[in-house]
């Protein structure tokens, strides 16, 4: 019996040896993979003042931030927010507006007398146009073309001196010298209609030698219209 007691208890010794032996390689090799002193939990030992126990392999590469925080290369810094996202194109402009439609054409009716003094025309008792007499039916020519003409109305007429069948002859033909100029300027002949008054409807009195000149006249009425484009 006490020989079995004594093999019991030189069993547990050496059990308890082998124990302890690798118990204490193994907190051997804690200290070298931490530089710090561990207890059997794996907490790093600190002494009454609350600094940690370094080992003899300790090196700062294996400080830790709670035992030496000066050691320890801070954490680098957090990286930098990523960019805004550019802001959306702008909206294109919108589209220029329609232009304005043309304005329309505006019709102008006109009915126009032209007095043309007779001495101004003709010489006395002719009716041959004279030189002024073709400047100033070119200026009228020029002014009718463009226009839409109904009808012109040529009318000679002369003062109170002599009869009246000479008088309405003498109109008579020197309307149709007004006509006939007019149409060799481009005026179409079948719009122009010719009379001859004579001495009817005279605008001043005979009896004086002013009156009859006013009353030796030709009378140019143009019936038409124009366009005109605002």
């Amino acid at each position: 019996m006490k020989h079995a007691s004594r093999v019991r208890y030189l069993f547990l010794s050496a059990l308890t040896a082998v124990s302890a032996s690798a118990l204490a390689k193994d907190i051997e090799g804690n200290q070298k993979n931490t530089g710090y002193w561990l207890d059997q939990r794996g907490n790093v030992v600190v002494d009454p003042y609350g600094l940690c126990w370094r080992t003899g392999y300790f090196s700062k590469d294996l400080a830790l931030p709670q035992c030496d925080p000066s050691l320890v290369p801070p954490p680098p810094p957090p990286p930098p927010p990523p960019p805004p996202p550019p802001p959306p194109p702008p909206p294109p402009p919108p589209p220029p507006p329609p232009p304005p439609p043309p304005p329309a054409p505006v019709v102008e009716l006109f009915v126009q007398t032209i007095t043309f003094g007779s001495d101004e025309l003709f010489d006395f008792d002719r009716a041959e146009l004279k030189a002024p007499a073709r400047v100033k039916l070119d200026a009228l020519a020029t002014q009718l073309q463009g226009a839409n003409i109904r009808a012109i109305h040529v009318i000679g007429y002369t003062d109170g001196i002599g009869t009246d069948a000479y008088n309405d002859k003498l109109s008579e033909r020197r309307a149709v010298s007004v006509r006939d100029y007019l149409v060799t300027k481009g005026v179409d002949s079948s719009l122009i209609d010719t009379e001859g008054r004579g001495k009817r409807d005279p605008v001043a009195s005979n009896a004086t030698k002013e009156g009859r000149a006013q009353n030796r006249r030709v009378d140019v009425k143009v019936d038409g219209s124009r366009t005109i484009q605002h």
